[in-house]
């Protein structure tokens, strides 16, 4: 759900101030920048009782008597019925309100300061969230433009469907406003500045125990988390609209889970897609280097080849715990040329092209999982990300991959395609260079993000190998949107440096967009092999490097 325009249906009692308190309310002193805009639908449980009546401690005695017991009163609460909610707006009135309108039914008093008055943004937040009620924000001025016109009108009409009854404006032009604009029905008192001890009669509503609200850290937002903690909600403010990027946030959503999300901002995207970013970062399980995107942030330096193989690359040339040791050396020489984390990485070929056709017919040898999983599992400890990397002859990416679903489901293992080997009959290994079709491709990268999402895993890394753009057909269509795959072409030519970077710059024409770029090392092919300095000074300078 998202909470933006028109004014929904809410439902719940209020509880309203006696008259003899009216005047004894404190006036805090707050601060906000914003602007206001339209309303939101959906109220959802509502706390109290089945009707919505007084509790006894709220203004009311056991037997739900509003003029009995002590003269105390609280508003009513509300989390919103979907799993997860986006409150849209930009402003900081915008999204003032729009949390007021998600969390709350009613509420006896609220709290206004001027859009733009930042000198007492804080007393106020603390007023709101220790009395238990909304903080809002009214235009800044007189109100006479159509939009800051607009925006009070909205605040207006907030007031009205809370039935509040006392209003506690912070500063003069707050002030001001509240007592030249009115809400309608009922038309609430304006509380004098230093009004007393009177605000002992509000109480804090009860904690919204199974909601979180999704902040950005911003200044815009600081009037709705006040609002959001006021009605007693668990904040957790994220310095990126996609939580997975934020440690921090990951840590904190793990905590204590979230079942219930609302999201201040129009930032954090659909309901839908937040509710997936959620359910990933909620895990708590975070990618090599911290967080549960790939980039940026993070560079990968990676041994290629296959274990107990020699031939085919630096990562067989040595036993499992010395390949670990190796990959990280190889990474540390690119940390000091790298603003980003530098990942050491495995890149294992997982199926190998072959000469013979073999019991399936296919010429591709498929390793087992078993004997890969003990790579991957050291890797895992050790803080390295692993490639599966496929070179699936006669048979398509896809069945292959699925084939290697167990080791996919690891929140550090990514797959790499190769075309080169990939072949049609009567094609033969070694004797002509392979190629896919985009939708070859992309099949394989739906069911990738598809098995992503619905394990809640980290961000997945998908490699295109190619040094020829005959080996991808239809390239162009090759698709890259994917919140939960990271598409990167990975430049195989080996040669002179003239060669190689011919091969980048063929590559780059009209590749498509948002692909993510590597560069292959060749400790052998190469004339001479590219030091860790001549490798970055590639243009981009590539985020996944990998030696064979």
């Amino acid at each position: 759900m998202i909470f933006n325009g028109g004014c929904g249906r809410w439902t719940g009692a209020a509880r309203a101030i006696p008259a003899r308190s009216r005047s004894r309310l404190l006036m805090a002193v707050l601060v906000g920048v914003l602007a206001v805009a339209g309303c939101t639908s959906g109220a959802t449980e509502q706390r109290g009782d089945a009707g919505g009546g007084p509790k006894a401690g709220a203004g009311a005695d056991a037997g739900g008597n509003a003029d009995a017991g002590p003269k105390q009163v609280q508003a009513v609460t509300a989390v919103p019925k979907d799993a997860t909610t986006v409150v849209a707006g930009t402003t900081a009135a915008q999204l003032a309100l729009g949390a007021s309108r998600a969390l709350y039914q009613r509420s006896p008093a609220a709290v206004l300061v001027a859009d733009g008055d930042r000198a007492g943004l804080a007393k106020a937040t603390e007023t709101a969230e220790r009395l238990g009620v909304p903080l809002l924000v009214t235009p800044a001025a007189g109100g006479g433009a159509t939009g800051s016109s607009a925006a009070g009108d909205a605040v207006r009409a907030e007031l009205s469907r809370l039935k509040v009854r006392t209003v506690l404006p912070v500063g003069a032009r707050a002030t001001a406003w509240a007592r030249q604009h009115p809400a309608a029905s009922p038309s609430p008192t304006v509380a004098p500045n230093a009004s007393g001890d009177a605000v002992a009669g509000i109480r804090p509503p009860a904690p919204l125990k199974d909601l979180v609200v999704l902040a950005l850290d911003q200044p815009a937002g600081q009037a709705a988390t006040a609002t959001a903690r006021a009605g007693g909600a668990r904040v957790v403010r994220t310095s990126t609209a996609d939580p997975r990027a934020d440690g921090s946030a990951i840590t904190a959503l793990a905590k204590d889970g979230a079942p219930r999300v609302l999201a201040l901002g129009s930032a954090f995207g659909t309901a839908d897609q937040l509710r997936d970013r959620v359910a990933v970062a909620a895990t708590g399980v975070q990618l090599p280097g911290g967080g549960q995107l790939l980039f940026p942030g993070r560079r990968m330096v990676a041994l290629y080849g296959h274990p107990g193989s020699s031939a085919l690359g630096s990562l067989g040339q040595q036993p499992l715990a010395d390949a670990i040791a190796r990959a990280k050396r190889v990474a540390a020489d690119y940390q000091p040329l790298s603003k980003e984390k530098v990942v050491p990485a495995f890149e294992i070929i997982t199926t190998v092209s072959s000469a013979s056709a073999g019991a399936d017919g296919n010429y591709s040898s498929e390793a087992p999982v078993s004997k890969l999983r003990p790579w991957v599992d050291a890797a895992h400890r050790e803080g390295l990300y692993v490639v599966l990397d496929l070179q699936p002859g006669y048979t398509d990416f896809l069945t292959q991959a699925k084939q290697y679903a167990p080791l996919l489901a690891l929140p550090n293992v990514g797959l790499a395609l190769d075309p080169e080997w990939r072949l049609v009959p009567p094609e033969r290994p070694m004797k002509v260079i392979g190629s896919v079709q985009a939708a070859e491709i992309n099949r394989t990268t739906e069911w990738l993000a598809d098995f992503t999402r619905t394990h809640h895993l980290p961000q997945k890394l998908l490699i295109l190998h190619q040094f020829k753009l005959s080996m991808i057909k239809n390239r162009s269509d090759v698709r890259t949107g994917y919140d939960d795959i990271q598409v990167l072409i990975h430049a195989d030519g080996f040669g002179t440096p003239g060669q190689k970077f011919e091969t980048w710059k063929t590559l780059h024409r009209d590749a498509p967009a948002g692909v993510r770029w590597g560069w292959k090392n060749f400790y052998r092919a190469d004339s001479p092999t590219f030091t860790p300095r001549q490798t970055m000074d590639v243009d981009p300078a590539p985020l996944f490097v990998s030696y064979q």
